[in-house]
């Protein structure tokens, strides 16, 4: 009976999220349990055939050199009033092509090419999932659709990540391209003959399609629209740039080891890792709707503190013998500084740019994970391979945390609808 009463809770608030919002959180679920594995286990495998910190890091460096391309040019799309479903599907298909290449992939070329595409497909499917949320949701419920929707990402990427564990359990750790194809496939039936409509179809029409209206074209309208989200975006490239850490930076300190931590077997390697993504989901939904009642502000000011508490951590971790218990603890804040920030930077970036430019200033804010992706993995990997270890790095990112701080008061307040 307890069980019948939990399962009709669960439906009933399930259903009162709008059918479109539930079938995009649905997709993103899905694409999180393929990047789960994907993205947190690909620099296992490969540091396991001797490729060196830089080399992964190069790699990584490919996949958002092509997400830069990609996602520029979604948004100028998006903006043009097509169908989210579409962009869905080609980034499942490069995301597909992306893990066949890495699957059987044991050069450095091989490795580069399947980084490429999934560069590619990360960068046309995160501007239309992101877009989508506010065009499926009512007016001035877009928050809690954020938070549905990192929830959703959260979780996904925990089972991801816990079914690579498994697969490396069993020594086939390569299983994660396999599943994540699987997941793709599945996303794009879904989406087949689906029609989400744009936010901007209306607005376009009205206008007349006026392209000189259209913000691209304009360089002092352009201007006004960074000058407008600049703090955001720098926000957003340090957060997206540690998030980064923890897809490559982490998996090889842990597996290398510290000044006195001794290195951890693979396998273990993986269960930390899925620790500290099992720990995300938990706290997600409920950070992220404590933070629906609040300015987006005070989100962007929780993550920053929780990032630095945690890196210090994790540089600390590498003075002790016994410092992966340490590490592990250092976890905890940087979990809680992902899930402050994931729902928050989205949503102020909608908030903040004007209507009509919505699409670009989304466009503009998913580059920052570009740019990120190109400094932050590179860099890390080259202080690794010169230092031996990631102490130096940890203690450089906690200290740009609080640097970084300040910039927060200069956030523009008012929420442009």
């Amino acid at each position: 009976m307890t069980v019948l009463k939990t399962t009709t809770k669960l439906r009933k608030w399930w259903n009162q999220f709008p059918s479109n919002l539930r079938i995009i959180t649905i997709c993103r679920f899905l694409a999180s349990i393929g990047a789960g594995g994907v993205l947190y286990l690909t620099p296992l495998i490969f540091n396991d055939l001797s490729f060196s910190a830089t080399e992964i890091g190069i790699g990584f460096v490919a996949a958002a050199f092509a997400g830069t391309i990609t996602r520029f040019s979604t948004g100028v799309f998006l903006d043009k009033g097509i169908s989210f479903s579409l962009p869905l599907r080609i980034a499942g298909i490069l995301a597909i092509t992306a893990d066949l290449f890495l699957l059987i992939a044991s050069t450095k070329q091989i490795y580069f090419i399947g980084e490429f595409f999934l560069g590619a497909a990360a960068g046309i499917y995160w501007p239309s999932v992101e877009l989508a949320i506010p065009t499926c949701c009512d007016k001035n419920n877009s928050n809690k659709g954020f938070a549905l929707a990192r929830s959703a990402d959260a979780l996904g990427i925990t089972t991801g990540a816990l079914i690579g564990s498994i697969a490396a359990s069993f020594n086939y750790i390569r299983f994660i391209y396999i599943n994540e194809a699987i997941c793709m496939l599945i996303l794009i039936s879904i989406v087949q003959g689906i029609s989400f409509k744009s936010l901007f179809q209306s607005s376009n029409k009205q206008k007349n399609h006026r392209k000189e209206e259209r913000l691209y074209t304009k360089r002092k309208e352009l201007n006004d629209l960074l000058k407008l989200i600049a703090p955001i975006l720098i926000l957003s490239i340090l957060s997206t740039g540690i998030l980064s850490l923890m897809q490559i930076a982490l998996q090889l300190d842990i597996a290398n080891g510290g000044i006195y931590r001794p290195g951890i077997n693979g396998k273990w390697t993986t269960w930390i890792i899925s620790f500290q993504l099992t720990l995300l989901p938990l706290i997600q939904w409920p950070i992220g709707y404590w933070l629906t009642k609040r300015n987006f502000i005070y989100g962007f000011k929780i993550s920053l503190l929780s990032f630095s508490l945690g890196c210090l951590l994790l540089s600390l971790s590498s003075l002790f013998s016994n410092g992966i218990f340490l590490l592990i603890i250092a976890l905890i804040p940087i979990s809680i500084g992902i899930a402050s920030y994931l729902p928050t930077g989205t949503e102020a970036i909608f908030k903040v740019s004007p209507i009509k430019y919505k699409g670009l200033g989304m466009a503009l804010y998913s580059q920052t994970f570009g740019i990120s992706f190109l400094i932050f993995p590179l860099v890390a990997g080259k202080l690794i391979d010169s230092q031996g270890n990631a102490m130096l790095l940890w203690l450089i990112i906690s200290f740009t945390c609080i640097v970084a701080y300040p910039i927060t008061n200069y956030i523009e307040r008012t929420r442009i609808i």
